[in-house]
Parts: structure tokens; sequence; C-alpha cells
């Protein structure tokens, strides 16, 4: 067990990894009565095309990893979310573009739920019934999110901006891709991404970190996994420009929804360097459109935004971008003020004063979030799986220079790579 000490942020994280590869983390918080445990797979929606090392390549059809993480809560003796409730814990699980993440929350039983959670997870039961009967309900969840806004325009967006990249199809893939789907499938995929070496394990809150890894060495050590080799991702080239400049959808709103955003040209950062990329364009993007900027306040006062009207930055080795926007009366307006507002941020940068007070409130926000274990839980897996480090994440925002954030908002601002995503009335 190796301890790892964050003086500056008072927390200690202690590591260990199994036999068998795995990777657990604890982190215990003192005082806290409830804890929190993930166990994750470095396997997302974007995973469709891989090779296991010795093995043959292969693809396999959109929304099959959501597929998996549905039917893993299945057990031959019923659903496991029942065990969970009669142990007095919440759980869940979720999908994303590049991790399956399985979670339960509980204030007493601890050791019994977390060895469910363990345990289901490494247990898959999969029949060509079972199967079959899922098709159908994961078939009425894709066509709600069809049905949905927010989910239209979001993923209008990413429609706009990828042609190639997997990151442009729905998580949930669609009720063609999910249709040939088969058993043998998903063991084959369960197979190469469920593996030990390819999964990490966090638990975080009220707890003892020897009495949680000694349960986890003896439910490892009774387990029997073969070593494996390394996947391989198989990603086709995508161009740098944007597959479409705007893409609308009609459905029933109160108001029309505008995502606008910038694709990234350059990408494959890892590590340090995505990492600090990725901290450098969410503090330029709160100088840009934070709801205490200029701007902000202007397009607010144009009654061209609301208070929902947010922003956000994704990235990952293969693939980055930014979006922007929320509900507006009138995008194309909209849109013409950003682009006139930024244009004359771009010409003179970002004053000094500015750039301290929102290197602060991202600073704070941070340290808020450690009081709350289930962030802390989902932001450390998830740069984890990009080998980055949570802890190092005030320490990257202090060395940030205003340089940097304006060098970033001219290399990310460019109108040749913007996308715009409209859901409208019909």
């Amino acid at each position: 067990m190796e301890k790892l000490q964050f003086d500056n942020l008072q927390e200690t994280l202690y590591k260990e990894v199994m036999d068998n590869g795995l990777h657990v983390y604890v982190l215990p918080k003192p005082g806290f009565q409830k804890m929190y445990a993930t166990f994750a797979t470095k396997y997302g929606s974007v995973d469709n095309h891989f090779r296991v090392e010795g093995q043959e390549e292969i693809s396999v059809p959109d929304g099959i990893a959501h597929f998996l993480e549905h039917k893993m809560f299945e057990e031959p003796e019923g659903d496991i979310f029942a065990t969970f409730a009669s142990n007095g814990a919440s759980a869940n699980a979720f999908t994303s573009f590049d991790q399956t993440v399985y979670l339960f929350s509980a204030t007493e039983n601890i050791e019994k739920n977390l060895e469910t959670l363990v345990n289901f997870v490494q247990h898959p039961y999969f029949t060509d019934q079972n199967v079959e009967k899922e098709k159908g309900i994961i078939g009425q969840e894709i066509n709600m999110y069809l049905d949905n806004a927010d989910w239209r325009v979001y993923f209008g967006l990413i429609e706009a901006m990828y042609k190639i990249h997997p990151v442009h199809i729905d998580i949930a893939g669609t009720v063609e891709s999910i249709s040939t789907i088969t058993k043998e499938t998903l063991y084959t995929c369960y197979n190469a991404f469920y593996h030990p070496s390819n999964m990490l394990l966090f638990v975080v809150g009220g707890v003892k970190p020897e009495e949680i890894f000694e349960l986890v060495r003896s439910n490892q050590a009774a387990k029997d996994y073969k070593p494996q080799g390394d996947i391989k991702r198989l990603f086709d080239p995508e161009k740098e420009e944007v597959a479409e400049k705007r893409r609308i959808a009609k459905l029933a709103v109160s108001m029309p929804k505008c995502l606008f955003g910038f694709k990234e040209k350059h990408v494959g950062a890892t590590g340090k360097e995505l990492l600090r990329r990725d901290l450098t364009s969410k503090l330029m993007l709160d100088l840009l459109f934070g709801s205490s900027t200029e701007l902000y306040q202007k397009l607010y006062d144009e009654d061209l935004i609301s208070d929902g009207f947010s922003h956000e930055y994704n990235s990952s080795p293969q693939y980055a971008f930014s979006a922007v926007g929320g509900d507006t009366p009138d995008p194309d307006k909209l849109l013409a003020r950003v682009q006139e507002e930024v244009d004359k941020i771009l010409k003179n940068g970002f004053k000094e004063e500015d750039f301290e007070r929102a290197r602060k409130k991202k600073i704070g926000g941070y340290l808020r979030m450690l009081n709350s274990p289930e962030n802390i839980a989902h932001e450390f897996t998830r740069y984890q799986f990009r080998d980055s480090d949570f802890f190092s994440v005030v320490q990257v925002y202090e060395s940030i220079t205003l340089k940097e954030v304006n060098d970033r908002l001219q290399e990310h601002t460019d109108w040749n790579q913007l996308a715009v995503s409209i859901v409208v009335n019909p």
C-alpha cells in the first residue's frame, strides 16, 4: 500500500495495484459518515474498433458499451439493485465517451456493498433472451432522447463538428445498431475491456484504508484472471475542419436552443500536456463567457440569453471542442453579437485583473469540490484514465499565465472551426 500526501490540500491518498493489475485507490475523509465507491473501466462509446494484443482486430456495433453497462446489473438470481437496496446502498452506473462507471453510496454495510459492487461487475451474465429483451428497453431510451431538446442540440453540435470520429455517435447508439448486438459480442467486449488491468476502483469517505485494501486483496485473490496484453483503440483519420457549419433540428420547444463551439485542429496531447491545455481552455472560456463577464452581461441585457447560458470544454487525446450556449429567442442575432464582441477581445486580449479573478474562482470551485465524495470520485477516475493527476489541478492553475490564456484564446477561437447547432419549433 502506497501513501500519497497532498499537504497543500490536506488530503492523503492510498494506492495499491493488485496482482491481477487492478488499480485501487482509497481517499479517507475523517468525519464523513457517507462513503462513495466507483468501479470503472476505461471503455466508452468511442471504443467500437480495437485490437487486444495477440488477438484479431474487431469492429463492434455502436452503443455496445452502454448496452453492456445495462446488462451488467442482471444476475441469475435477479436484479442487483435490490441487493444494494437491502444493504442500505444507492447504486447506479453511466457510460460516457471514454469510460463506464459503476457506483454506490452508503453509510452502513460498507464491506458488503463493496463486495457486491466488485463481484457483480466481475460476473457477467448474458443470455440470448435477456439480450433481446434489453434491445426493446434501450430502443425506448434512444427514442426518448430523440425528443429531448437539450440532448438534441448538444449532439447536434458534435455531429456538426465530427464526421469520422465516433464521438459524434450517440452514446446509446441507434435502434438499428443495437439490433445487431448478440451475447457473443457482449462477451467479446467484456473480456477485452473489463479485465482488471483496464479498471480502477476508487473509494472515498469515512473509511479505513487498510480494511478496504484487505477486502479487495482477498476478493481478487479468489478470482482467476490471466494476464492480458495492451488494448489498441483504432480510429480512422478525422479531417481538421468541421463536418458542417450549421445543423438545425426541429422539435417542439418553447424557445429556440442554440449551441456553438470550436473544434480543435490539433489533438494528440496526453498526460500533463492534456491536463494543462484542458485547464487553460476552461479558464479561457470562463473569461469569455462566464456569468461575471462583460460579454455575458451585454447578452443578458439584450435579452439574447437566460441564466441557463453556459459553456464547457471537452477533450481527450483524440478529440477536443468547446460548447457554448443555451436558450435564446434569436439564435442568429446571438451568434452575430458573440462574434462581434469576441473579435474585440481577440484584438486586446484579457485583462490581468479579470484573469486573476477567474483563476481564483476556478481554484475555489476545485477546493469546494473536495467536500463532495461523488465529484472527487468521478473527476479522479476521469483524470486517471487520461494519465493525468486530479490532485495537481490547483498547482497547474497557479502556474498558468495570462500569456498562456491569451495564446489559447487566439489558437482556439478560429471562426473557420466554428460549428452551430440549433433546435427550433417545426
